[in-house]
């Protein structure tokens, strides 16, 4: 079946990418389902994969997108947990070898996705997978964030760090934050934060380190120069998180000196690999973010949100650094 998509056809910057009609295989195997697409959602990796090209080999053209959402139209024959009108989003695609979530249809494993419940906006639902589930694996199953502990999450107002300050929030720690300016200051207090410090112009590890007396977990999304600075705020035997490869120890040896633990978390490993486990248990972490988000105990801090056919100024949008919270696409 055709239908339309933004397609990368060569590496590059924002202006790579274009709409275009594209072939889609349906039907496929017993298991699978077909989705119309409503609304798509970036993250950073979806600027990595259409400056680098895609992990996997697969269709030409390539097609970005984690994250996406909509309705279901057909299932394949032995599909038995969504019916064909359900409301349903996932994290599934977009790194070479599956169609991303740019386009107008996708065809989804049946356990990769989950039912999005009443009262959920599209937009919402399209912008929660990928981070609920990096978040989710980080604090929760790497870090394990107990009651009590004081926890430091970087870039607390950006599409990660939002959501991230929350779960560790209703886990009973105290979370201190890094911002850059007065207004994402407050957006994190309000979000559970206890302590918001601005990057730009103070010590955040002095800061995070007097406050504390030690950090317990830190969950860096910024990079190997503020990991490494993040060493010293760090309480001996204390776990320290990162998206983004760890970085080599500071100066001082605090990651040896203090017995750091240091955890890489890549959610989308299952995906690259093709791990079918690790992909059902992602997907019962998709169900469990979207109950807290019915019950109000989870809040997704929604940024622009572009159309289809604008999806080079939604990358570019992105890439500007000025969002606060997630960036969507509005399919159909």
């Amino acid at each position: 079946m055709k239908i339309k998509a933004a397609v990368v056809t060569e590496t590059g910057g924002p202006e790579v990418l274009r709409l275009a009609d594209v072939e889609l295989a349906w039907p496929q195997g017993p298991l699978d389902v077909l989705v119309e697409l409503r609304t798509a959602a970036l993250n950073p990796a979806d600027i990595f994969f259409r400056q680098l090209g895609g992990y996997l080999s697969g269709p030409d053209p390539f097609v970005l997108g984690h994250d996406g959402m909509g309705i279901v139209r057909e299932v394949g024959a032995a599909v038995s947990a969504v019916k064909p009108g359900d409301r349903v989003c996932f994290c599934n695609g977009g790194i070479g070898g599956v169609m991303g979530s740019y386009a107008e249809a996708s065809v989804v494993p049946e356990w990769q996705l989950a039912k999005v419940p009443a009262g959920i906006d599209d937009i919402t639902a399209a912008a929660l997978p990928l981070v609920a589930i990096t978040c989710w694996e980080s604090l929760y199953e790497r870090a394990a964030v107990q009651p009590g502990e004081h926890v430091l999450i970087h870039g607390g107002a950006g599409g990660t760090g939002h959501v991230a300050i929350q779960l560790a929030a209703l886990r009973g720690a105290r979370v201190a934050s890094t911002i850059s300016s007065p207004e994402k200051a407050r957006i994190v207090e309000d979000l559970g934060a206890a302590l918001t410090i601005n990057y730009r112009d103070r010590d955040f590890a002095a800061e995070a380190l007097n406050w504390s007396g030690g950090i317990a977990v830190a969950f860096d999304n910024a990079g190997a120069d503020v990991m490494q600075k993040t060493y010293r705020a760090m309480a001996p035997y204390g776990r320290v998180i990162t998206l983004m490869g760890i970085a080599p120890d500071d100066a001082d040896l605090n990651a040896y000196n203090l017995n750091l633990a240091l955890h890489n978390v890549m959610m989308l490993t299952p995906m690259w690999k093709g791990l079918t486990d690790r992909l059902r248990q992602q997907a019962q972490i998709m169900a469990k973010a979207l109950a807290l988000v019915a019950e109000g105990k989870l809040r997704l801090l929604l940024s622009e949100t572009f159309v289809l056919p604008d999806v080079a100024k939604a990358h570019a949008f992105l890439e500007s650094g000025k969002a606060v919270g997630k960036v969507t696409l509005k399919i159909s």
